[in-house]
């Protein structure tokens, strides 16, 4: 009897970790995770964490700044008024985190991929080239970063968000980068934080 009662408990106890573990590990999780070139993953729901939201914001920054916190795994667009819109954002993996400040360079709908050659050489598997559509792992819209080959753009991997799996650019679901797209033209400022400031 005991022992039956210690299996259930110990049922239960997994259970619950198994089922809070995604959402605990968010924020500092790293996944290893290829891009699918191809694929097209069924409606996923965000963890709440992670939707497009209204918050409190302090900055000097003008409204429309685009400030993206990496260790926080948020890009936040400064509304003035102590406000800022939030989108829950995946990151580069460990080596390929960066910060800075750039600008909006063009902005691209639907667009096509091309991997780099350091990429290339990384994932030899990847297509060379790969037209803009549902499949591309560049998702729906593109936000250029300056003369950099860094972007803001969708994704088809929305279980990546929040999780540091890029190779240096910034994915948000293809509803949210939609959203950002039509909110941000080009030349607006970008500041690539790896902490937040205290």
């Amino acid at each position: 009897m005991l022992h039956a009662r210690l299996t259930a408990l110990a049922i239960l106890i997994a259970t619950a970790v198994i089922g809070m573990a995604p959402q605990a590990l968010a924020q500092g999780r790293e996944m290893n995770i290829a891009d699918q070139p191809g694929y097209i993953p069924p409606d996923e729901e965000l963890p709440p964490e992670f939707k497009r939201t209204a918050v409190l914001y302090r900055t000097t920054e003008a409204p429309g700044t685009i400030i993206v916190h990496t260790s926080e795994r948020y890009l936040y667009v400064v509304q003035g008024g102590g406000r800022a819109l939030r989108y829950g954002i995946g990151v580069g993996r460990e080596g390929f985190q960066w910060q800075g400040l750039l600008k909006i360079s063009r902005k691209q709908e639907w667009p096509d991929w091309t991997p780099p050659p350091e990429m290339i050489a990384r994932q030899p598997y990847l297509p060379r080239f790969m037209a803009g559509g549902p499949g591309n792992p560049m998702g729906a819209r593109a936000l250029y970063l300056g003369a950099t080959v860094y972007r803001i753009h969708g994704t088809n991997q929305p279980q990546t968000i929040g999780s540091a799996v890029s190779s240096g650019c910034f994915r948000l679901v293809n509803a949210d980068i939609i959203d950002l797209y039509e909110r941000i033209p080009v030349g607006t400022k970008v500041i690539v934080r790896q902490k937040p400031e205290i």
